[in-house]
């Protein structure tokens, strides 16, 4: 009979993945587009609603647009919050984030239907979240709802944040009825499952990651600003071109990899936006984001310290004005130990296969665990990719995350009374 259920509630969170997988759909591929506050989004989260809603929750938003699903069993007592995000990148995977929302909702309903079929269980009170704009793709940063949470940023701040059309957070939201009057939820303990985004635990065959730090970032914000001209007739020694500058520090923080050790640092440039980018003209201004990521202090300074010379250099020779515009950075730092031992136990009890791991991607729970006593867990992702439309986890990896993740759940749980 056991088998049966457990059959029947792996069928029906499948069912579910499918559904929400076909929000923003991208045509001809397995992938979603469905960025913060967009169209996709808010046709994504009404369904998320009913879905909470259909199962006893009560569905609530916060004012930066954070959605909740609260089931409430011992009244008076804080929650249990599990979540992510739903937002996408553009053109991306349908289980970044998304993965780990859906699975939330489906451990909370495994845990609180143990609850029903046990009276001698001691209930407590669970909550679900969906974290706004986690991607930072459409307003930035990224992970903004979770910030804006643990008061790493302000609420006007957020809200005044605006698009690339010059869209504001509070517009956006108020469009699809998503910024609410809810104060928020006194949470005892959070968890958080999400595929790898790196391929280790497919190579190792390790069905949950155990997840004990986060790699440091430094993130910044450049704004580089030359002088317009005509890009035949100007005499190349008289420009200030500000494109040549921006990709001269492109190429800067690619090389700066080749100066560690492998694997110890990762840089990137994800975004330019250059003006006035007609094809007969020298760009005036670019606007770009850089970061620099790596599992050691040490490494990450010494990369900032040599990026910041390439700046000095660059407008020297280029003879542009490069100005940073913002920064956010943390250290490498760890999850909870106690955290990291809780889900290695549950693990354990299930016969599922675990191992530490380290994320180099920022989450919400990476916002969280600053705050109070958190787990980050990992399922396998198929040849590491991710934030792209081949991103794929098996349905049998997804299945054991959520079971782990019930686990946890009542764990976590089991430590409030």
């Amino acid at each position: 009979m056991t088998d049966s259920i457990n059959a029947s509630l792996d069928a029906k969170f499948l069912q579910d993945w499918m559904e929400l997988s076909s929000f923003g759909a991208v045509e001809g591929t397995g992938g979603v587009e469905r960025q913060a506050a967009s169209v996709a989004d808010g046709n994504q989260r009404k369904w998320f609603a009913t879905l909470l809603e259909s199962h006893g929750f009560r569905v609530e938003r916060d004012a930066i647009g954070n959605q909740f699903g609260l089931l409430e069993m011992a009244p008076g007592q804080p929650f249990v919050l599990t979540g992510s995000h739903l937002d996408s990148q553009p053109t991306a995977g349908r289980f970044d984030g998304a993965y780990g929302v859906l699975a939330s909702a489906h451990a909370c309903f495994r845990a609180a239907r143990k609850f029903r079929d046990d009276p001698s269980l001691k209930p407590f009170n669970l909550a679900v979240v969906n974290w706004f704009n986690e991607e930072g793709s459409r307003f930035k940063p990224s992970m903004m709802g979770s910030s804006v949470f643990t008061g790493k940023l302000s609420l006007e701040e957020a809200l005044a944040t605006t698009d690339s059309r010059g869209v504001s957070v509070h517009e956006a939201l108020d469009s699809l009825q998503e910024r609410g009057i809810f104060d928020g939820v006194d949470v005892s303990s959070y968890a958080e499952i999400h595929v790898q985004q790196g391929r280790s635990m497919e190579e190792d065959g390790i069905t949950i990651g155990l997840v004990d730090a986060v790699w440091g970032a430094h993130k910044f914000e450049l704004r580089i600003t030359g002088e317009q001209a005509h890009s035949g007739s100007t005499l190349m020694e008289e420009r200030s071109d500000a494109l040549l500058g921006a990709a001269r520090l492109v190429v800067a923080a690619r090389e700066l990899v080749d100066q560690f050790d492998p694997g110890l640092l990762h840089t990137a440039c994800g975004y330019m936006n250059i003006y006035p980018n007609s094809p007969v003209v020298v760009a005036s201004e670019v606007q770009l984001l850089f970061d620099l990521r790596s599992p050691s202090s040490d490494v990450l300074s010494a990369a900032y310290k040599k990026f910041t010379e390439a700046i000095h250099e660059v407008g020297r020779r280029d003879r542009v004005d490069i100005l940073t515009v913002a920064e956010h950075s943390w250290e490498q730092n760890p999850y909870p130990e106690d955290g990291v031992e809780l889900a290695r136990g549950v693990a354990n009890e299930l016969g599922l296969t675990s191992e530490r791991v380290m994320t180099i991607a920022g989450h919400d729970s990476t916002n969280m665990k600053d705050k109070v006593p958190t787990v980050m867990l990992f399922v396998p992702s198929v040849d590491g990719i991710s934030h792209n439309v081949n991103e794929y986890t098996r349905d049998e990896d997804l299945i054991a995350g959520v079971d782990h993740l019930a686990g946890v759940l009542l764990r976590l749980g089991g430590s409030l009374v």
